[in-house]
């Protein structure tokens, strides 16, 4: 894989400049304290934020396709590498930040692995309504862990469950002025956005809050503060770690990698359709993967594609990643004066990762799943509730798990149907599917519509049994329909060969139609192929029961139910 560098910008027309600026200008207001909320939420150095941002920017542009995506520190993912970093050092901690830059650095190989090796398929491998759950769970997790900071309290650690304890026991304690603060600035941006996404109601609160600290010397009153943050530039490289501290965060690495693959594929997915125009996938999650590992240097932490960043781009006109690039120059400007934000109140921050984690709990999603199949719904939750009371890494193994075993369930017990012919056509149809659809007397007709295989074996043999049971006397041929059975394996193949005896003790005729190529490899393989004989094997079920059943092939009514 040999991207284009800066591809966006090829053809560039000077009349994109005002937008693109404008775009950059938008990007900047959401991203200062979108960053700066979730280095905190990271458990990292308010200014590791900005560098994620930078970072994460400049390679996206470098090797990216999608000239709208936005990419930097997200607060999706920060809540995953945070608890299972935590387990290993203490938060903060030079050790802890040093981990932290070790999972960036291997989360953007793996993610730019699965790009030169073309597995972008693995981000739709999780189906949408554990996606779902899966959001809805880190929502949890983020607004549990940001309680503290929004009512003044001290600070939680641990379980999600531990962290609400923690704060219901001190709810006596809450600071009305550090409370008021976050309940405005949550207002505020959701008024912003409820009037124009492009307004940086974020921005604005952060600014706001800010001032109104420093002027009412609100730290006075119990109201916490960001307090100095250290604006050196980074230290290229990483330190105090061992061989051995691979093998202790490559498994997090790993679950934090399939997040952003997910959210990286559907967030340029999405960009692109709505901007109608082409991306490559393999080349956005290459240079997603790039952040990280630039990230990770610079001694930040993973990045990740940012559906607001990207949707301010969007909605403010930004053109290319000029745009993106633009803003992580304003960003580099802004460095050095990092340290006037020292009066940025924490419930500032917890207020901008409360409204985010509010956009991740997809409750109408929820609700569409619930009407639509309760199946799906329970899975939905198992997910939620995993991730939000046990742990992230065991929500994704969950969800996993839940996905194999929903797609095992329905190919382990796939509905048959008996079909039936629609009169004055050549047409066979599941008969319950139409009152007018009529049975050949003396035939049989079953569509399988799934592979065959050691899970539904016995299922199988079970159907056929429930099939010749339909019909008030024994038919003369069976026809089975395999247009879905693109598989069979060792197992099948031998109920399917029991199913065959069982038709010789009967003295049924056997038919098969719509075999593909793989099907029939592994009968003739087994040996089937040849006791059906090639002769019995058709193009479609009504040639067959033309070719097999008997000379007067008039479709008659189905018998009464009663």
């Amino acid at each position: 894989m040999k991207p284009p560098v800066l591809s966006s910008l090829r053809g560039y027309r000077r009349t994109w400049l005002a937008a693109d600026g404008l775009a950059a200008l938008a990007l900047v207001a959401i991203a200062v304290p979108s960053q700066l909320a979730t280095s905190r939420l990271a458990g990292m150095p308010p200014v590791t934020g900005l560098y994620a941002f930078v970072a994460g920017t400049v390679m996206f542009a470098l090797l990216g396709s999608n000239p709208q995506m936005s990419v930097g520190a997200d607060s999706t993912i920060a809540p995953l590498f945070a608890a299972g970093v935590a387990h290993l050092a203490v938060t903060g901690s030079p050790h802890y930040i040093a981990l932290v830059g070790l999972v960036a650095v291997l989360v953007g190989i793996l993610v730019a692995l699965v790009a030169i090796l073309r597995f972008g398929w693995i981000a739709e491998f999780l189906s949408a309504p554990i996606i779902t759950g899966f959001l809805a769970g880190v929502a949890v997790i983020i607004i549990v862990s940001q309680l503290s900071d929004l009512l003044g309290l001290p600070p939680t650690t641990g379980s999600t469950i531990h962290r609400l304890s923690e704060v219901i026991n001190h709810l006596p304690d809450i600071n009305g002025w550090t409370l008021a603060i976050g309940i405005a600035v949550f207002v505020v941006i959701a008024v912003a956005r409820g009037i124009d996404r492009r307004l940086p109601g974020a921005f604005v609160g952060l600014i706001g809050s800010s001032v109104l600290v420093a002027v009412l010397d609100l730290q006075a009153h119990g109201v916490a503060v960001i307090g100095t943050v250290a604006n050196a530039a980074p230290r290229f490289g990483l330190s105090e770690l061992s061989w051995s501290s691979i093998g202790h965060v490559l498994p997090l690495a790993a679950v934090v990698a399939l997040v952003v693959i997910i959210q990286s594929a559907a967030t340029t997915r999405s960009t692109a359709d709505e901007g109608e125009y082409e991306v490559d996938v393999g080349r956005d999650l290459l240079g997603v993967g790039a952040g990280s590992v630039l990230a990770g240097l610079a001694g930040s932490f993973p990045v990740d594609a940012s559906p607001p960043g990207t949707a301010a781009v969007v909605s403010a006109g930004g053109r290319t990643q000029l745009a993106p690039l633009g803003a992580a120059a304003v960003v580099v400007v802004l460095v050095p004066a990092v340290a006037l934000l020292k009066d940025v109140p924490l419930a500032t921050l917890a207020a901008v990762l409360i409204f985010v984690a509010t956009r991740l709990f997809r409750g109408r999603e929820l609700a569409a799943v619930f009407r639509f199949d309760a199946w799906e719904f329970g899975l939905a939750v198992v997910t939620l509730l995993t991730v939000a009371l046990i742990g992230v890494e065991q929500g994704i193994g969950v969800a996993v798990g839940l996905a194999i075993l929903d797609r095992t369930r329905l190919t382990a017990r796939p509905h048959t149907h008996i079909m039936a012919r629609l009169p004055g056509t050549t047409s066979w149809e599941p008969l319950e599917s139409d009152p007018r659809h009529m049975e050949v007397p003396g035939v049989l007709v079953i569509l399988y519509p799934a592979p065959l295989y050691f899970a539904n074996a016995t299922h199988f043999r079970a159907e056929i049994e429930r099939g010749l049971g339909h019909l008030p006397t024994r038919p003369h041929v069976l026809v089975l329909d395999v247009a879905g059975m693109h598989d069979i394996d060792f197992t099948g193949v031998g109920a399917l060969g029991e199913v065959l005896d069982e038709l010789d003790r009967q003295h049924i005729a056997f038919a098969l139609t719509r075999a593909g190529d793989h099907v029939r490899e592994n009968l003739a393989r087994s040996g089937l192929m040849q006791r059906i004989g090639s002769d019995h094997l058709f193009r479609t079920v009504d040639e067959a029961v033309r070719a097999l059943g008997p000379a007067e092939t008039e479709p008659r009514a189905p018998p009464s139910a009663g």
